[in-house]
């Protein structure tokens, strides 16, 4: 009985000696063989989880390179340019690659700028180079039904862009100045990250949007083709030999998770007009 007992744990340790030697090969044949895929989906209001995730990519030696899925309409103007200032620290580390998807338009291009290689579908929209602020003028309104609103302030501007009146033509030139000013940081990031020469890219920034086509022969995308195309120039990008293994976090997002991004955006879309932060938008 004892010496079988002996020969059971010697046969579960040899099964656990084993185990470990083939779980280091495994991860010793796939190392540097796999992909890191980053999701933007929908307007960008925060740039917390994205950069966490790309930074995370960069890091783990067995991520050979990282394809970024743009699929996103734009948004506020800090956190498209936090996202950009993460893609241009990493190229210098990994292969990037932005496949485009329906949309990757505004701020969808801005972060996309840096990139090793932008690859469209013929039919994304993208570009909108350019920056805009809405302001809701509810005025007429408040009068309307009695309402008054009374401001109490320290500094001459400091109700700037009110919504409970309208702005003059001194404050229109101010708000003007602020987005002329960011404009011209998103035509210098375009021009920076696409190796364009600036007057160039400022002649292709008034807004207007472009198919993946046209972007193609403007110079503001590298090449036509799918995710799947993305992925076969990702891995002939990073020496990749065979079929690369694709590695996502959205597969491991919890529903908890989910749920409170969604939360956020509607948030944000509801009481947007209520921030500067969110008013002005790539």
């Amino acid at each position: 009985m004892k010496k079988f007992f002996l020969y059971f744990v010697g046969l579960i340790v040899i099964l656990i000696f084993l185990s470990i030697i083939l779980t280091f090969m495994e991860g010793k044949a796939s190392s540097g063989q796999k992909i890191g895929v980053v999701d933007i989906e929908g307007p960008i209001f925060k740039s917390e989880d994205i950069v966490d995730e790309i930074k995370e990519y960069r890091e783990d030696d067995s991520i050979k390179a990282i394809i970024i899925r743009v699929n996103s309409p734009g948004g506020a103007v800090v956190p498209s340019q936090e996202i950009y200032d993460e893609v241009k620290e990493t190229v210098k580390k990994k292969k990037v690659v932005i496949s485009m998807g329906s949309l990757a338009a505004s701020g969808g291009y801005y972060l996309s700028a840096p990139a090793s290689k932008i690859i469209a579908n013929p039919g994304t929209l993208t570009g909108s180079i350019g920056v805009i602020m809405e302001l809701p003028n509810l005025k007429g309104f408040m009068e309307k039904i009695g309402v008054k609103n009374d401001v109490i302030k320290s500094g001459r501007y400091k109700d700037l862009a009110s919504i409970f009146r309208g702005i003059g033509d001194e404050e229109r030139g101010i708000l003007q100045n602020v987005l002329d000013d960011v404009h011209e940081q998103f035509i210098q990031a375009v021009a920076s990250g696409r190796k364009m020469p600036y007057e160039k890219v400022k002649g292709l920034a008034d807004g207007r949007i472009f198919t993946g086509r046209q972007a193609l022969a403007l110079g503001l995308v590298d090449s036509i083709g799918d995710f799947q195309f993305a992925v076969k120039e990702t891995g002939k990008l990073a020496g990749i030999k065979g079929e690369p293994k694709i590695v996502s976090k959205k597969d491991e997002l919890s529903i908890l998770h989910m749920l409170n991004n969604k939360v956020s955006l509607i948030y944000n879309d509801i009481f947007s007009p209520m921030s500067l932060k969110y008013m002005i938008r790539l």
